[in-house]
């Protein structure tokens, strides 16, 4: 795909995202407004200038990424501004500082491209434990840890002298400075990894001084997110472990492993928190819970059931009755407005994305952006896999947030930052 073509794909999916509020606005009975206008300008000058920073510091990068990305974030803000108008405005700021942010990194690595994070990668893990252990801050310090639903995620700092306080989610980027870490590690121990074993019984295990820094940084980023009840991010990040060590390593023993962890983990997880356990309950039979737990699986269920092929017309259904529809049940308000259509279309994005970025890490020479590439994908992959599992029933509800489409500024900003890196590996391995 050429550059221009990108282009065009960027302003298709700015007008799919202007259209869809010019829709939700005639269903509230009013005419076109400034809203339709402010939304397709932020998203070509978001998008756009994202694709401008590509072609002076990324040519070589892939073309498929940026427009997959920002249909999937034209189809969410449409949902968010149906629900949420006002939430939908400060999406729009989000988008901004995510693009910005997402241009800057693409500048500092201009030069020396993602391989500079190699040298620092013991530094980036420490930011990134740092990072998760933000939260924790005490209430009575101007930057401090809030408790939003149970979980202990958000750092919010109070501005002196206002009512304004701003929030941000900072495991957003530890995952992404963790997944850094673990590339640039398992590219200088893969090889050592795969080769001298220990036998254990059936099983070829490898050397403890190879795998006992992974290990150590798993867990204690683990232990973290387990304290503060952020049981979904646990997962998360659980599973990127387990894929990276896989593809490293071609050991099925992670695999293995992993699985049994996971569900020794799960029935721990069950038998310790009691909002694990109302939410596996609410999991395996929802109607018997329908007034506590399990109403948000119901109206969910409901919801992608009355939408049947093609929706019940983008402002027309009732999504607003689901909790946190923003954020956890993004896609069932999608599905009930946009129906069975809408609902693949989403899928096929993702997809897309998916495959793009397995891809770039196949083609790639460079062990170190080989594991990049796959590490981050298995983040975008993994996190959408979970939250439509929930959403879908197939797994229980965990709160994450599905990429690119649930609300959030600190989730897009992840998200785009993502793509970013992403898009200088596959520019890298052009060179």
């Amino acid at each position: 795909m050429t550059r221009r073509a990108e282009a065009g794909l960027i302003v298709a999916a700015a007008l799919i995202a202007s259209v869809g509020v010019a829709i939700v606005e005639f269903t509230r009975g009013n005419w076109l407004n400034a809203q339709v206008a402010l939304t397709f300008l932020a998203f070509v000058a978001s998008f756009g200038g994202v694709h401008l920073a590509v072609i002076r510091w990324a040519p070589g990068a892939s073309s498929l990424l940026l427009p997959t990305a920002t249909f999937l974030t034209a189809v969410g803000f449409i949902e968010i501004y149906r629900i949420d108008s006002e939430a939908a405005a400060l999406q729009r700021w989000s988008l901004l500082v995510a693009a910005a942010t997402a241009s800057m990194v693409l500048w500092l690595l201009r030069r020396t491209g993602v391989a500079v994070f190699r040298r620092y990668r013991y530094v980036i893990l420490a930011i990134g434990v740092a990072f998760l252990l933000l939260p924790l801050l005490p209430n009575s310090w101007i930057i401090h840890g809030a408790t939003v639903n149970g979980s202990r995620l958000w750092v919010r700092l109070d501005i002196p002298g206002t009512l304004r306080v701003l929030s941000f989610q900072p495991g957003e980027i530890a995952k992404i400075l963790i997944t850094i870490f673990l590339a640039s590690y398992l590219a200088e121990r893969a090889e050592a990894m795969s080769v001298v074993s220990r036998k254990i019984g059936p099983f070829k295990v490898p050397e403890p001084r190879h795998l006992g820094p992974v290990i150590i940084a798993g867990a204690a980023a683990s232990l973290v997110l387990i304290y503060q009840r952020d049981l979904g991010a646990s997962l998360l990040l659980f599973g990127v472990f387990i894929g990276m060590l896989y593809i490293a390593t071609g050991r099925s023993f992670y695999v293995i492993t992993g699985a049994v962890l996971a569900v020794f983990g799960g029935i721990g997880a069950y038998a310790t928190f009691d909002h694990v356990a109302r939410r596996i309950e609410a999991w395996l039979d929802p109607f018997s819970h329908i007034t506590d737990a399990g109403y948000q699986t119901v109206q969910g269920l409901f919801a992608m059931g009355s939408g049947a092929l093609t929706g019940s017309g983008i402002g027309l259904g009732r999504p607003d009755l689901i909790p946190a529809v923003t954020t956890d049940f993004i896609f069932a308000a999608i599905a009930e407005e946009m129906g069975l259509a809408g609902s693949l279309a989403v899928l096929a994005g993702f997809s897309l994305l998916i495959a793009a970025g397995f891809g770039i890490a196949i083609r790639s020479r460079d062990r170190f952006r080989k594991y990049l590439a796959s590490g981050l994908t298995i983040v975008i992959s993994l996190q959408a896999i979970i939250i439509l599992g929930g959403v879908l029933r197939l797994l229980p509800i965990t709160g994450l947030t599905l990429p690119f489409m649930s609300y959030g500024g600190s989730s897009l900003l992840a998200n785009m930052v993502i793509v970013t890196l992403l898009l200088r590996v596959s520019h890298e391995e052009r060179l």
